[in-house]
């Protein structure tokens, strides 16, 4: 890999307030960046605000100001936000500032020089909402109306500069066709591949018919199109104030799937127009899904009404509360977590890359059970054996299997992160924590204190070694909570620098006799009502008619109202052969749109076995198509002895909140099954690579 990481957000629009969906970009990105300052890498993180166009012009005079007060109050908004969630982008974009506007002029000249722009007219239906020109195919008819915006487009005829775009369709395909982890998912890169292919007509690069903008280069009738604009801040920023210009290619884009086709399509268009090498586009181009709030829609309203920050805010108010009898007092000096835990989830509980859904619900379950039960517990089941630690004696068997987790945990992990998945990376992480708890319960430390002190030691060390490494892997979304672990822990706080790989592909050894330091539980208990009071503060507003609807094709996690072994016999036969069924009273209709959030893959056995003392259940690991296997625990162990289930390809359900069976085990999805003779059966289908879509 190589020794510079360079990831970006796109820049903000600034007709908008920071939300929930520019937030989780954010975190994203800053989450990558974390990670590879740990592996030792010089890394950087951009963002910024977009702030030229029609649509902030409009808003200007709407307010009765200058475009550049109205650009310089947003602004600050953005850029005080981030800190606030944990986020430290190296560098802060704005596209009125003037080493942008130098920067893109320059690159204007490179292009023109080339032949690539010339002048002409346009007409045709453009969208304010959106700063983009439309073709009527592309808009819902009647009335040619934006699917994002629900606005008609309006139709513009003006003089225009052109950019030869239909000049780099065959470039374009053939640069994709070479690089097949240019688009991210793979799912859009065939969207994009598609839009190519259909064929490319020459963009229209300026506008005249507003003033808000940057001129263009000996014709400054003319103000340069917004995203010729806006795409260039990803090289502009490495310019000025200073040279960084050794990080460009950028590792990785990020950017919502809306607009994808600027960065996938006119972005590296523009670049080999200019005469960048294919060496010199960006590496890569990742684009997620879109965001729910508790099943909503991200509309202008929710945007503005619930805040990450106020989430966070309030989550670490009552984290802060809960954590000593003395109240908040009882907590000072104690890093809040609740920036942690909004991050933790918005990165796990939404596979990147697909729609999804955020709900306080959720985040209550996650902190109660992944990040208190399991998480928290472990550290807060070590501590209290020794106050420094202890000798550590020969490995045993329980020793070596809970090492084995850590390697392929960490390496898993790691692989996910390198492949900007951090919600697998997270599933990998809390495979060894739940290791790690179910070593405690087999070695069982209360037992070889009052009998084996020397015994006792081995457990302690290895526990105390192995929290350590789990504060580093998950020091990227949570460097909070891995701080006070590591405070906990007698460690020194993190520390990354160029060239130094801080990654535990292996627990580090720790002295005995270095001191330990018990705190207060870094993940307290909440109280009902204090969890009551969160879930009003923070329930969705009353939804609209467009508020309702879920986002094309979303996935957002629907509530899990019946256990796994509820769901074993759904109403199916047996088959072309089964004795009739009797009749079952039907169910009533689902709305499609929820059926449609249901993320159902085909996922394939990787391991199986039988959870000790729970006589129904399975562990399974399966291979939904997400880096790592996902772990699911299954009540069906009365049907299927483990060996019979590994290697078989199952329909599986992805997206329901975490379950929670105590000892570690939390189940992350649901298998498919029916009851055929009274014997569950899995629902298989074969052939099917593992993460295929069950439509």
């Amino acid at each position: 890999m190589a020794s510079r990481f360079y990831v970006t957000t796109p820049i903000y629009y600034i007709n908008d307030v920071p939300h929930l969906g520019t937030a989780y970009t954010t975190i994203a990105a800053d989450v990558l960046c974390r990670y590879h300052r740990v592996r030792g890498h010089e890394s950087r993180m951009l963002t910024g605000t977009d702030e030229h166009g029609l649509k902030i012009q409009r808003a200007a005079e709407a307010r009765g100001v200058a475009p550049g007060v109205h650009a310089d109050e947003i602004a600050a908004a953005f850029r005080a936000t981030w800190p606030k969630l944990g986020c430290a982008p190296d560098d802060f974009i704005r596209t009125s500032e003037p080493r942008h506007k130098k920067a893109v002029q320059e690159l204007w000249r490179r292009i023109q020089a080339r032949g690539d722009i010339y002048l002409g007219h346009y007409e045709g239906l453009y969208c304010v909402g959106c700063e983009a020109y439309y073709t009527e195919k592309d808009l819902k008819q009647p009335g040619n109306v934006c699917p994002l915006h629900h606005r008609p487009a309006e139709n513009v005829k003006e003089e225009s500069y052109f950019f030869r775009l239909s000049k780099y369709g065959d470039a374009l395909l053939d640069y994709y066709r070479r690089n097949p982890t240019f688009v991210q998912p793979a799912s859009r890169l065939n969207e994009v591949t598609s839009f190519v292919r259909e064929g490319l007509q020459d963009l229209s690069v300026s506008r005249t018919t507003f003033q808000w903008g940057i001129p263009v280069p000996g014709d400054p009738k003319h103000v340069m199109y917004v995203w010729f604009d806006a795409l260039a801040n990803y090289l502009t920023a490495l310019k000025e104030p200073e040279d960084n210009t050794r990080f460009w290619p950028a590792d990785v884009h990020l950017m919502g799937k809306d607009i994808l086709r600027f960065h996938a399509v006119y972005w590296p268009a523009f670049l080999l127009s200019a005469g960048y090498g294919e060496a010199e586009l960006p590496r890569q181009v990742f684009a997620h899904g879109f965001l729910t709030y508790s099943g909503q829609k991200m509309s202008k309203t929710l945007r503005n009404t619930i805040s990450p920050v106020e989430v966070a805010e309030a989550l670490s108010e009552a984290t802060a509360a809960a954590a000593l009898p003395g109240g908040a007092g009882a907590a000072a000096g104690a890093p809040p977590v609740g920036v942690d835990v909004v991050r933790y989830c918005l990165m796990r509980a939404i596979s990147f890359g697909q729609d999804g859904d955020f709900s306080i619900q959720d985040l209550l379950a996650r902190y109660g059970s992944e990040l208190g039960n399991a998480l928290g517990n472990l550290l807060n089941r070590v501590l209290p054996f020794a106050d420094e630690v202890p000798e550590k004696g020969e490995l045993g068997p329980l020793e070596e299997e809970l090492l084995a987790a850590h390697r392929q945990a960490s390496a898993a992990a790691a692989a996910a992160f390198d492949a900007h998945q951090p919600t697998r990376a997270l599933d990998a992480i809390w495979t060894v924590i739940a290791a790690a708890n179910l070593y405690i319960d087999k070695a069982a430390p209360w037992v070889a204190k009052k009998t084996d002190p020397r015994r006792l030691g081995t457990i302690v060390a290895t526990l105390v070694e192995q929290l350590g490494a789990i504060s580093v892997m998950i020091s990227p979304v949570m460097p909070v909570v891995a701080g006070r672990m590591r405070d906990q822990l007698g460690l020194r706080p993190l520390a990354p620098e160029p060239g130094n790989d801080q990654w535990p592909l292996l627990p580090a050894a720790r002295a005995p006799g270095e001191k330990l330091r018990k705190g207060s539980p870094i993940f307290p208990r909440l109280e009902k009502e204090k969890e009551a009071e969160l879930l009003a503060r923070f329930a969705p507003p009353p939804a609209d008619a467009e508020a309702t609807k879920a986002a094309p094709g979303a996935k957002a996690a629907p509530e899990a109202k019946t256990t796994p072994e509820a769901k074993a016999a759904p109403e199916a036969n047996g088959g072309a052969g089964a004795a009739a069924q009797p009749a079952r009273e039907g169910k009533g209709p689902v709305p499609f749109d929820d059926f449609a959030r249901l993320d159902l893959r085909i996922g394939v056995v990787t391991s199986a076995e039988r959870v000790k003392k729970k006589d129904r259940l399975l562990d399974l690991r399966v291979d939904t198509g997400d880096g790592a296997p996902r772990r699911i625990i299954s009540g069906i162990a009365a049907s299927y002895a483990p060996e019979e289930l590994v290697g078989k390809r199952v329909v599986v359900l992805c997206n329901l909140p975490p379950r929670d069976f105590g000892k570690g085990l939390v189940s992350e999805g649901m298998l498919l099954t029916a009851e055929v003779e009274g014997r569950v059966r899995t629902i298989t289908v074969e052939g099917a690579a593992p993460g295929t879509p069950v439509l």
